[in-house]
């Protein structure tokens, strides 16, 4: 064992840095019987580390190859399987549980103790050793001597030192020498111990020997001695001088220092001066602009901007601790405050004077509607009218107020800089703008709604001949507005009149023309599509003038009062009341976030542009009352632009003010549907008349046809589906109470009309959200045709009819058909006399009598008489057949025919049809 241990020493450990302090030969237990070493070992370099490493001879047998390790520290528990008797197994508990079988109990023994003492050494935390016997782990002996003993291991632990090659090869050639070195131990050990008492003996001779030498060492070591207390004797005396050395030299040092302190101070000093020189001192030239600079010119506002932002740095510039103690820096601060609080004012002044003079400027060719149109009627031709506002509102278009913004924005930082410094005064600037501009725009908006009014009622139309051919009620209309047109007050009638008007010129129309509906709102023709399209250009351009004037204004503002405003407002949102916004805050909510800048815009273009919304939703009104049909335009143009200005800015006062308009307006279109199913409802019919197509019928055809064009790549759609589906389920349900309800036309013919106009409407209009109901309509007209075919054509040969039937049931009753004619009901010379009741000329004359029935019973406008038609010759034919086959079947041979052929039949109806 002891060469194995020292080959795996040379040939494992060493090249590792490591030293086998133990080993054990094992196996793994249950398992066939593969021989292993355990060894555990620790590292020569510090810190220790140990491990256990397991040795395997490699399959050739020459070499031992390292197969795993793990590290002590790794263990948790060594289990020696029996304390009180000899057992060679024992387990290591790693990450797993490792069960070995020693080679003997002693080895295991050996093993297990040298892990015990390892662990004492060299681990915090201790290993758990069970069913190991006490006196192997040192547990009975005495404290003292466990130590000792302990300690006698760690010292031998610690003093091994392993042999150099020099020694290896001196071991290597005594055991040359000596052949039994390897096969009897016990004589080679013997005979080293003569040779090594041998070599104490020469040893001691001679150091015996050496004593005179011993002696001489000694004397000259006396004599070193003396000579050390000599030199240090110098030493001493050379230390006496320099310590008076070092206390000037101490001396010295300590001034330096405080030359050195005192210069440190002297820069730090000059750099508090030169700091505040640099950044408190303002020059003449900006405080000159700033007390006398001249705001109305573009050098003097560019030099009043650039001493503004040099006095806003020397205010805000971080002083350091002690600073604000400084007599000269509180007088400079003074003189800052003084210079912020009169340019503050000045600007104030000077920019409330220039959103008065602004305001009046525009305001100067303001002209009333009234005014407008008295000025036109009477000015003679060639009279310009361009140089004044009426222009716009001749045109329906909005005055811009881009050279107001040009001229204010020059401005724009100087309002940045009152909003840092002075925000009360910023905060009355705002407001005193907010309210000039809110009496500007609101007199503008509301012009410009009235004359679309105006345009939408048709008070304004031109034309050869208008007003000579009107009714009553439409001459009345005229004169209003020719007083309209000559009064020289304002149009105080505003929404009220203008609605007044426009229902009474609609209610004059839709009373001469004819309703399909007998109630006038499901037609097409109730207004012509001249006053549609009108309608929808004067509602486009109304939209088309808003979008630009509110977001040029709310860019304005944005850029004017320095307000950061970011898309992030929700549609709908009721904005608080302007004037608590503006109020004066205390000095510590002087700076705001993006998002009370974002609520100060929203609510500015509220209070600007509060009437807008008021206006378009009378507008809109107006439009509903005209004709309920321009909610399809008004919706289609509404979405469009909210959508547009929403990809704009979602949270813009326009979007969100056209989004609630929105809201009314699709209302209204839902109101629109809601009025034509309940007129579907409300239809009568005559009882005197055949029905024919009905007037909701036709009257959704119309619908559709008109609102595919006008949401033709619209983006509200889905809208105009869900309505479709809503209108054609009324539709149909209604269409079936009517055929009900109907006591002139047959029930099936009501339904075979109704259902195929429906068919043929939605296959030529391809509406892909109705094609169920396409196929469900044409279901409905091929069943009804069907049925009345049915009904109309009956059994026109009634006696042969109930003849074969009789037949039919003897062969249900299981007489054979060939044995029928031997019945003496059904026999050939009964068959025969039935036969000869219908003649063919006695056919002819009673489909000619179904021909004139079936005309009076179908209308012409859908010409679905020659269709009828054809499908009774082909159910006649159907029943022929049959006949021809029951006599085939149970009269063979007995030569019995009709008197009349397929082909006599294929005349008839043809000669009949052409003869009507």
């Amino acid at each position: 064992m002891t060469a194995i241990k020292h080959a795996l020493q040379r040939d494992i450990f060493t090249p590792n840095d490591e030293r086998l302090l133990s080993i054990v030969n094992v196996c793994k237990a249950g398992k066939k019987k593969k021989n292993c070493f355990l060894c555990a070992t620790v590292t020569t370099e510090r810190p220790v580390q140990v491990r256990v490493v397991k040795v395997k001879k490699s399959d050739k047998g020459d070499f031992y190859k390292r197969q795993m390790a793990w590290e002590l520290r790794d263990l948790s528990e060594v289990d020696a399987k029996d304390a009180t008797k000899e057992n060679p197994e024992f387990d290591l508990h790693f990450e797993k549980v490792y069960r070995w079988v020693a080679s003997s109990t002693a080895e295991k023994n050996s093993f297990i103790s040298c892990i015990w003492k390892l662990n004492q050494r060299y681990l915090r935390k201790k290993v758990e050793f069970v069913n190991v016997s006490p006196q192997l782990l040192e547990e009975s002996v005495p404290s003292g001597e466990s130590q000792s003993v302990a300690g006698g291991d760690e010292d031998a632990l610690d003093d091994y030192q392993e042999l150099n090659t020099r020694e290896e090869q001196d071991i290597e050639n005594m055991m040359e020498v000596c052949e039994y070195a390897i096969s009897n131990a016990e004589a080679f050990a013997d005979k080293l111990s003569r040779e090594l008492q041998v070599l104490d003996g020469a040893n001691i001779q001679s150091i015996m020997a050496s004593e005179k030498q011993v002696n001489i060492l000694m004397q000259l070591l006396d004599e070193a001695l003396s000579e050390v207390d000599a030199i240090e004797g110098k030493l001493l005396s050379y230390e006496e001088m320099l310590q008076s050395v070092k206390e000037q030299m101490d001396q010295i040092s300590q001034s330096n220092r405080l030359i050195q302190i005192s210069k440190t101070n002297n820069g730090k000093l000059l750099d508090e001066i030169q700091f505040l020189v640099n950044y408190m001192d303002l020059s003449k030239g900006h405080i000159r602009a700033l007390q006398e600079g001249d705001l109305s010119s573009p050098k003097g506002i560019e030099a009043c901007i650039n001493a503004s932002e040099a006095l806003l740095q020397c205010m805000n510039v971080a002083l350091r601790p002690g600073h604000d103690r400084l007599q000269a820096v509180q007088q400079q601060q003074r003189l800052f405050a003084d210079l912020r609080d009169n340019f503050a004012r000045r600007l104030t002044n000077h920019l409330n004077n220039v959103f008065v003079h602004q305001f009046n400027h525009f305001s100067h060719f303001k002209m009333t509607i009234p005014q407008f149109y008295r000025s036109s009627c009477l000015s003679l031709p060639g009279h310009d009218q361009s140089s004044t506002l009426s222009q716009h509102t001749a045109e329906l278009t909005l005055p811009k107020h881009s050279p107001l913004h040009r001229d204010l924005l020059r401005y724009a930082k100087l309002m940045e800089w009152l909003k840092n410094t002075q925000r009360e005064k910023y905060e009355g600037l705002s407001r005193t703008y907010v309210d000039y501009m809110t009496r500007l725009y609101e007199r503008e908006i509301k012009d410009f709604f009235e004359v679309a009014k105006i345009k939408m009622a048709g008070t304004t139309k031109e034309g050869k001949g208008k007003f000579a051919t009107l009714p009553r009620k439409e001459s009345a209309l005229k004169q209003e507005t020719e007083s309209l047109h000559g009064s020289s007050g304002k149009l105080t009638g505003s929404t009220s009149s203008l609605n007044k008007l426009a229902v009474s010129s609609s209610n004059s129309r839709r009373s001469q023309s004819s309703s399909l509906l007998d109630m006038g709102n499901m037609s097409a023709s109730d207004l012509d599509v001249a006053d549609r399209t009108k309608f929808d250009k004067i509602f486009e351009q109304v939209l088309s003038e808003l979008e630009p004037l509110c977001l040029a204004e709310q860019d304005f503002i944005s850029k004017f009062f320095k307000l950061q405003h970011q898309p992030a407002a929700a549609q709908g949102e009721t904005p608080d009341d302007l004037d608590g916004t503006l109020q004066s805050r205390p000095t510590s909510e002087h700076r705001h976030s993006i998002s009370s800048d974002k609520d100060m815009v929203r609510q500015m273009m509220n209070k600007i542009f509060h009437s807008i919304e008021t206006e378009l939703n009378s507008l809109i009104a107006l439009g509903d009352k005209i004709d309920s049909f321009n909610s399809l335009y008004m919706l289609v143009k509404m979405s469009h632009h909210v959508w547009t200005a929403e990809n704009v800015d979602p949270a813009s006062f326009l979007s969100t003010t056209l989004g609630n308009v929105l809201v009314t307006v699709k209302r209204n279109f839902d109101k629109c549907i809601s009025g034509q199913i309940r007129q579907m409802e409300e239809v009568k019919i005559s009882k005197k008349s055949k029905v024919g197509i009905l007037p909701f019928v036709t009257g959704f055809e119309e619908f559709a046809e008109l609102a595919e064009t006008i949401f033709r790549n619209a983006e509200r759609r889905g809208d105009l589906d869900k309505a479709y589906v809503k209108l054609i389920r009324a539709v149909f349900m209604n269409v079936e109470k009517v055929a009900n309800e109907s006591q002139k036309t047959p029930r099936d013919v009501v339904m075979m009309e109704n259902f195929h106009h429906i068919f043929s409407t939605l296959s030529r209009l391809k509406i892909s959200c109705l094609e169920t109901e396409r196929k469900e309509a044409k279901q409905k007209y091929t069943d009804h045709l069907q049925y009345y075919v049915i009904n109309s054509l009956g059994q026109p040969l009634v006696k042969l009819n109930l003849f074969f039937e009789g037949v039919e049931a003897r062969v249900a009753q299981g007489v054979r058909e060939e044995e029928v004619s031997y019945q003496l009901a059904f026999n050939k010379q009964e068959l025969r006399k039935v036969i000869k009741e219908y003649p063919g000329k006695e056919v002819k004359k009673g489909l000619d009598n179904l021909y004139k029935k079936v005309d009076k019973h179908l209308c012409e406008e859908e010409s679905l008489l020659q269709v009828v038609w054809h499908s009774m010759q082909d159910e006649f034919i159907r029943q022929y057949k049959h006949f021809e086959g029951l006599i085939n079947r149970c009269y063979p041979g007995s030569g019995i025919t009709m008197d009349f052929t397929i082909q006599d039949m294929l005349e008839y109806f043809s000669s009949i049809a052409q003869s009507h």
